[in-house]
């Protein structure tokens, strides 16, 4: 082991509480500059995938330095090669690598954010006075002795990776452009990928509604409602809690969903703590000593990407469409909550693991994620993200349904919980699919109007094909049609 990543409990005063964030333990020990540093990326928001993508950009480093301790006087030779490996992988042409890093070709993204994770990390390593200077980094024998000679050089010497600060030493400005990488490809949006709306009644009564436990079919298919009738993210469909659905006042079998944010949202029930505080943070931690699942470590985390919330008291509402899903949603949840008080829970959450193994625990993501494998597999599909066969192509089917009905963008902004417009652009943008068949059709109307036109010629693709392009193709070597052969 080099280094590698683990979950650990840091207790930073006598009062008990601990906080659990990754850190990187190595043959030597724990890294306590990265665990620092991990802690105030913790404390300042910063969400658990983004700090996971830190440890693993600090990790490579590490690794690559300790691979290649004996090649490099000069750290900053040392950068420029890392990021030239990051590009073109470690393994040669003949399938070895002597450094046995292994690592494939990255993408131009993945190196871009690599070095700006480097780069904020060795900045604030720098900022807090642990880096430290080396006679040459030959002699830095220890993993934390590097990380502080390169705090050290980055703050003396250049910006790391790229952005020289002397601008006069000509030698060095080279060698840092040849640092700064590659030009990215100008991208355009993505095909939102929806899960096909002719599968979906097959999937939900036979497909999550074929699992031989009512129980399991009852929570999915309620699950499978929240995501793909009202768009909610699956990590949003699981932070549903026991207290949060409602019969609607105008028409009891319509329900009314919220999901809360847990660590902000307003506590169930006027519930307030001894000191008065309302949010669910607290009720968790009084009631239930459980942290928010977005704060956890392990694989009860569940994450929380909405940047803003329907209510000054922290919730998202379900906007179900067509709306007849509120209804069925309301008719599953009445039987649902028979067989969720029929086990014993200390937490709030509304879905429930029905293996005996973890009977009562909160669902959690990967538990869903193989039940609904499952289903897909009992009507004869396949996981496959790419053909919108997943959890989160439900979400992209709801935007779609929006967008077709001509919904107006400003509500459909609303029911998909987005900040601004330009974050549904990926839902309004015509599919691949529906871009081919729109030219299709343009195409056969083309053709129609040329025919009934007195002017116009119309426009017959075989009787091109027949007779070739006299003018670029004169012996017929596109169309395949052999050519006449004169007398000799």
């Amino acid at each position: 082991m080099i280094a590698t990543k683990v979950i650990a409990k840091i207790a930073q005063d006598n009062s008990g509480v601990t906080t659990d964030i990754p850190i990187i333990l190595t043959d030597e020990g724990v890294l306590q500059s990265v665990t620092d540093y991990v802690l105030s990326l913790h404390l300042n928001g910063t969400s658990l995938s983004t700090i996971n993508k830190h440890i693993q950009s600090i990790i490579l480093l590490i690794e690559f330095m300790d691979a290649n301790k004996d090649m490099f006087d000069s750290p900053e030779e040392m950068f420029s090669v890392f990021v030239r490996r990051l590009y073109s992988g470690t393994v040669g042409e003949n399938g070895l690598d002597p450094s046995g890093l292994y690592w494939i070709p990255a993408t131009t993204g993945t190196v871009a954010r690599h070095i700006s994770h480097l780069t904020n990390f060795t900045s604030w390593v720098s900022d807090k006075g642990l880096g430290k200077p080396l006679n040459n980094l030959r002699t830095a024998t220890r993993h934390e002795e590097r990380i502080q000679y390169a705090a050290w050089f980055r703050r003396n010497q250049n910006d790391f990776l790229g952005h020289i600060k002397d601008k006069s030493i000509n030698a060095t400005v080279k060698r840092a452009r040849s640092i700064k990488g590659r030009t990215p490809l100008a991208k355009t949006e993505d095909d939102a990928i929806a899960f096909p709306s002719s599968k979906f009644e097959d999937f939900y009564l036979n497909g999550l509604g074929g699992a031989k436990d009512p129980r399991v079919a009852l929570r999915d298919k309620l699950i499978l409602l929240l995501v793909h009738g009202a768009g909610f993210r699956r990590s949003e469909a699981l932070l549903l809690w026991v207290t949060d659905v409602f019969e609607n006042p105008s028409d009891p079998d319509q329900a009314i969903v919220r999901i809360y944010n847990e660590v902000e949202g307003v506590a169930p029930e006027g519930w307030k703590s001894r000191r008065g505080i309302k949010t669910r943070k607290a009720y968790l931690q009084e009631k239930y000593a459980r942290s928010p699942r977005q704060e956890m470590q392990s694989t009860q985390h569940l994450g929380w990407k909405s940047k803003v919330v329907d209510h000054k008291d922290g919730y998202l509402e379900a906007y179900f469409f067509p709306q007849e899903f509120a209804r069925v949603f309301m008719s599953l949840w009445r039987q649902y909550l028979i067989y969720r008080a029929s086990v014993q829970c200390h937490h709030p959450y509304a879905f429930i693991n029905f293996d005996s193994r973890f009977l009562g625990n909160p669902y959690t993501y990967n538990a869903f994620n193989q039940s609904y494998a499952s289903g897909l597999r009992r009507i004869g599909l396949e996981p496959n993200k790419a053909e919108g066969l997943d959890p989160h192509g439900h979400r992209h089917n709801y935007g779609r349904r929006l967008t077709d009905a001509e919904v107006d963008p400003l509500i459909r902004k609303k029911c998909l919980h987005h900040k601004s417009l330009d974050s549904q652009v990926v839902y309004t943008l015509p599919s691949n699919a529906k871009a081919s068949k729109a030219l299709s059709q343009a195409s056969k109307q083309l053709q129609l109007g040329s025919a009934t036109s007195k002017t116009a010629t119309p426009f017959d693709w075989k009787t091109l094909a027949e007779h070739g392009f006299n003018d670029i193709d004169p012996n017929s070597n596109l169309t395949g049609k052999k050519p006449r052969l004169g007398k000799r």
